[in-house]
């Protein structure tokens, strides 16, 4: 049986050929995509001479492999490149590094919440099955689910800035100011139905376990038996849902940022796209792709906290 350290390098060493390909391609379509860095750089007015003169201090005159090689081999020490058109000059990682932050806040405190709250009411759901309050808490959270992001941040915008003017209208200032509500709201509610009902089907498939009748035999409370021998196994599926769910906050916190004006990744990534900032979008598609890679390891491995029978790198060698 493998060890832990000995499983995490593997899963590490796995993760080399996916950010391959994921560089790899968004850098040959960054390249040969239309638009010229050269001709945005200069404004597409400068004279044939300093074309070829910008071109090649940017080095884009070597082969397109030697430019990707290069480029990786910088941003491993830390050099992500410069702006070349929506912020010319600028250092793509002073650019980044601000709204990386607003995005991990924003998206870390999606994630406890929407957690929180799928849990506690997937396990109501799950207390009260063949009751009425177990198809009323996941109908009520499905019509959330139903509507799409796009169209939920402009009815939140409508409810609780125009006609009850309660909270701003857009901004940022932080995750303990009034600013988070909405993207809050607008992130976390059309997921929760998601979680719920995964932990209410997890729920309702350990309660008819032999350990659990055998628990409720021996007298203990039936707190203690849902609290120890129902709920810990009924989590594992849980763990795999904090990654999907991972992608699927980041995808939201996009239109969110947006639609509210947060100054995130979202705002950045669109902002590169639409001036075709190539280095900005590289070191946009990186990071992403690093989060998610991330996120899968710590998902496998906290696999043995949840449930001690699973074990890193499980499996006999022969």
């Amino acid at each position: 049986m493998f060890s832990a350290g000995g499983y995490i390098l593997k899963r590490i060493l796995w993760m080399i050929p996916v950010l391959f390909v994921v560089t790899s391609v968004t850098f040959f379509l960054c390249r040969y995509g239309p638009g010229d860095p050269v001709e945005i750089r200069t404004g597409g007015r400068a004279d044939p001479e300093t074309v070829e003169r910008v071109r090649q201090e940017l080095g884009l005159n070597r082969p397109i492999p030697v430019q990707y090689a290069e480029y990786m081999m910088g941003f491993a020490q830390g050099d992500m490149g410069e702006s070349i058109s929506k912020y010319p000059g600028a250092p793509v990682w002073e650019l980044i590094r601000e709204r990386m932050w607003v995005t991990a806040q924003l998206n870390a405190t999606s994630l406890v919440i929407l957690f929180s709250l799928g849990v506690v009411a997937g396990s109501f759901a799950a207390r009260n099955v063949g009751k009425w309050k177990d198809p009323a808490i996941i109908s009520f959270l499905l019509l959330f689910q139903s509507i799409p992001t796009v169209v939920f941040i402009p009815i939140l915008l409508w409810v609780f800035v125009l006609k009850f003017s309660v909270l701003p209208a857009a901004g940022w200032e932080g995750i303990l100011s009034l600013h988070i509500i909405i993207p809050l709201l607008a992130l976390v509610l059309p997921s929760v139905a998601g979680v719920a009902r995964l932990m209410r089907i997890s729920l309702l498939g350990t309660m008819g376990q032999d350990w659990v009748r055998t628990a409720r035999s021996k007298g203990l409370p039936e707190r203690d038996v849902f609290r120890r021998h129902i709920l810990r196994p009924a989590a594992l599926p849980m763990t795999t849902e904090v990654g999907a769910s991972l992608g699927a906050i980041f995808s939201g916190a996009f239109f969110v940022e947006l639609l509210y004006g947060i100054p995130g990744m979202g705002r950045l990534a669109l902002d590169a796209v639409q001036s075709r900032d190539y280095d900005l979008i590289m070191a946009v598609v990186i990071i992403y792709t690093i989060v998610f890679l991330v996120a899968r390891l710590i998902t496998d491995i906290a696999y043995t906290f949840v449930d001690p029978r699973i074990r890193l790198g499980a499996g006999s060698q022969k």
